[in-house]
């Protein structure tokens, strides 16, 4: 004989006294509801934002958020699709500018109906579908105590054949993704030549941000991949001041990330009370020293001191999103190609 379980035992329980008084017991009664978060290992991860986002969300809603952590921002996507209508998905976070034009094809994201009328990223922000909920650049970090002359420009990182380089790679990695475009829009048809120059003195291509992280601080590579805000994490939670960003004087290409609802969520009202949570205090004042992104409203508190250091890019660099849908395939490939002689 099966032994039966607590909440099998408390579940009866209820039926019969239900029976009884005549009283109507909602599943909510039984159990509280879940919200399941399709998100990046980075994010969900005891040091990310993920923690704090739970325990804040979850005392407004009565409800249990669960963040399902993938191993990339790209997989978050390809997930999704891979499931389909059948996802037990509510809400994808982590997804950005650079994908959001595929997301959207694929016709499984709804329409949030977010008053995003707060946020602060420059020409505001009027997506029906994606809420954005971080925001920053990606730059190369390179340790000033070993690297006595940093590179200034993005050219320079792909020429200089003493530089060791890591960086992610584009078809798992938002960053690498980034890359990818910041390649292209500094050097146009001349991508394929500039990959293969780069390809000569590269360490490694990882498959996410935080294994190539890793790896630089190990001492592994000269320079490593990541954001203009990186430093302020080791400025703020380890008194480092050693890691800066490198300027790139062609520009900085920048990276803003998303989040949003399925048409297939199995909870679409906590889904929508979630993506309102979004731009609210108990999430925004958690991605500056969780995320170590600048938040996209602004906040009552001002952000640690650190993040006044954060390098200002001479230029932002972006291309059409539809652009990016429609030859994503083939720069990657441009890239493969490039990078596997």
């Amino acid at each position: 004989m099966k032994k039966l379980s607590f909440s099998t035992l408390l579940t009866t329980s209820l039926m019969t006294l239900s029976a009884t008084l005549g009283v109507t017991f909602s599943s909510a009664t039984l159990a509280a509801e879940t919200l399941n978060v399709y998100t990046y290992d980075a994010f969900a991860s005891d040091w990310g934002p993920g923690p704090k986002i739970k325990a804040n969300f979850e005392k407004e809603c009565g409800c249990e958020l669960n963040f399902v952590a993938l191993d990339s921002s790209v997989g978050i996507l390809s997930r999704a699709q891979f499931e389909g209508k059948s996802s037990q998905a509510d809400v994808l976070l982590g997804l950005d500018l650079n994908l959001m034009e595929a997301a959207k094809k694929s016709g499984l994201l709804a329409e949030h109906n977010v008053n995003t009328s707060a946020v602060t990223i420059a020409g505001g922000w009027k997506d029906k579908v994606f809420v954005p909920f971080d925001q920053g650049n990606f730059a190369f970090i390179y340790n000033s105590e070993t690297l006595k002359n940093p590179p200034t420009s993005l050219k320079e990182i792909v020429d200089n054949q003493n530089l060791r380089v890591i960086y992610q790679d584009p078809r798992t990695s938002t960053p690498g993704l980034g890359l990818l475009l910041w390649v292209k829009s500094v050097y146009g048809d001349g991508a394929a030549d500039a990959w293969g120059r780069l390809a000569s003195h590269t360490v490694t291509v990882t498959k996410s941000w935080s294994d190539a992280y890793g790896l630089f601080l190990k001492g592994e590579a000269d320079v490593v991949l990541s954001y203009t805000t990186s430093p302020a994490y080791h400025i703020v939670a380890e008194g480092v001041t050693k890691y800066k960003a490198a300027q790139a004087s062609e520009g900085l290409y920048p990276q803003i990330e998303v989040a949003a609802m399925m048409k297939s969520a199995p909870n679409p009202e906590l889904a929508k009370r979630f993506m309102q949570f979004i731009l609210q205090p108990g999430f925004q004042s958690t991605v500056a020293t969780g995320n170590w992104m600048l938040p996209v409203v602004k906040l009552n508190e001002a952000l640690p001191a650190a993040f006044d250091s954060a390098l200002q890019p001479t230029k932002v660099l972006t291309l059409p999103a539809s652009d990016v849908a429609k030859n994503r395939k083939a720069w990657v490939n441009e890239w493969l190609n490039a990078t596997t002689r």
